[in-house]
């Protein structure tokens, strides 16, 4: 359903027509901002309810909020716009940690998974299969969009929302954190807690820092590909030259798959991820200074470019199953969804800075904050391998 509708959040908006005028730039701006917005206010308190009261219930209300978003997004009322970007971006903090929350609790209850060996790989296959799902969602949305207009993707997104929902509803048990009081009495985590664990835990700061300033790299990525890619051809082939963006999204998950695949493989094998993960986010980090770099030349290089993204794409595909392997280590169950919330708060207010700040920055200067953040991620996941092979 995600990968339906993100192809076409900018066009979907920006065929409006309010007011008797149509929507500008600006305002579509405002609505993208208010998902985030939303996701970085409320993402830690509706985490402590998943905990609380039940990582399942929390999936089922990100579908609910989700297709309500979706559904939003056929009215031309801008009230009703802005409030399904609102449902949306609380769903949006439901979607990155109640399913997680949920796998990790069931595997841990079970006591069939000891070391997590196996959980890492369900992660890295998972994540492979969401690349490929990204591909044909890219060619289900284009469908959609040509048979429904913009706001086609959209409505198909909630029938995939539904279906989703009915799986959930009827295959998952419910899943609740594990009792964190004293004694083990008082079972709904509050923030305040989440934040005393995060304090005592250096591992925990270290792992959830790494996945802030990863995300948030990679979201500024997301904003700033397009231009960068459409200036370089520009560069090449004239500035009539069109871009295949379609073209360049396939490529873009096809280098994704490799790496959650390359995840899987190297877990397989014995590799540690914190070593794995380390050494992918230094493979980041040089990646997005070549494209930094890239964007600054007078002429820019279109080979060097491409290559830059797909692999910064291949370090996206690896990273997922990699923090999500790392939070079911050391994150415990008890604040799950509540501490992945937590760290979704710094995530959010640097993208929506960097967004606010574009005219100023400039593709080169966004590019240069992804690369410096990606740096202090690497930092951070060096740190913690240190302190996993200080205390082995």
């Amino acid at each position: 359903a995600d990968w339906l509708q993100g192809p076409y959040f900018y066009e979907v908006y920006a065929s409006k027509i309010i007011n008797g005028a149509q929507v500008s730039l600006s305002l579509v701006s405002k609505l993208f901002l208010t998902g985030f917005a939303s996701t970085a206010i409320f993402g830690p308190w509706v985490g402590r309810s998943a905990d609380a009261y039940g990582r399942k219930k929390g999936t089922l209300a990100f579908t609910a909020l989700y297709a309500l978003g979706a559904a939003s997004t056929k009215s031309s009322v801008l009230t009703i716009l802005f409030l399904g970007r609102l449902a949306s971006g609380i769903g949006t903090s439901l979607l990155f940690s109640a399913p997680e929350a949920w796998l990790v609790g069931e595997s841990q209850k079970s006591g069939d998974d000891p070391d997590g060996s196996y959980l890492g790989e369900t992660f890295g296959m998972a994540y492979a299969g969401d690349s490929i799902v990204a591909i044909l969602a890219g060619q289900f949305a284009g469908m959609a969009a040509g048979k429904r207009g913009p706001s086609g993707p959209f409505e198909l997104s909630v029938g995939f929302l539904a279906a989703g929902a009915i799986l959930s509803a009827l295959f998952w048990r419910e899943n609740l954190a594990s009792k964190s009081g004293a004694n083990g009495e008082d079972s709904k985590p509050s923030i305040k807690e989440a934040i005393k664990v995060v304090k005592d835990d250096p591992k925990i700061m270290l792992v959830g820092s790494t996945q802030s300033l990863f995300e948030a790299a990679m979201y500024i990525f997301v904003l700033q590909w397009p231009p960068a890619i459409s200036g370089a051809i520009a560069s090449a082939f004239g500035e009539g030259a069109a871009t295949p963006y379609g073209a360049i999204f396939s490529c873009f998950m096809a280098c994704c798959l490799f790496g959650s695949t390359t995840f899987g493989q190297l877990a397989k094998m014995g590799v540690a991820t914190e070593k794995s993960a380390a050494g992918m986010l230094t493979v980041a980090t040089l990646a997005m200074g070549v494209a930094a770099s890239s964007t600054s030349a007078a002429v820019m290089p279109l080979a060097s470019l491409v290559a830059a993204f797909f692999a910064f794409e291949a370090c996206v595909g690896m990273y997922f199953p990699s923090i999500g392997t790392l939070r079911s280590k050391y994150v415990p169950d008890s604040h799950r969804s509540v501490i992945m919330n937590l760290f979704g708060i710094p995530l959010n207010v640097l993208v929506v800075s960097v967004f606010l700040s574009i005219k100023r920055l400039g593709l080169t200067g966004a590019l240069s904050i992804s690369t410096g953040a990606l740096a202090l991620a690497t930092a951070s996941m060096y740190k913690l391998r240190s302190m996993v092979k200080e205390s082995a």
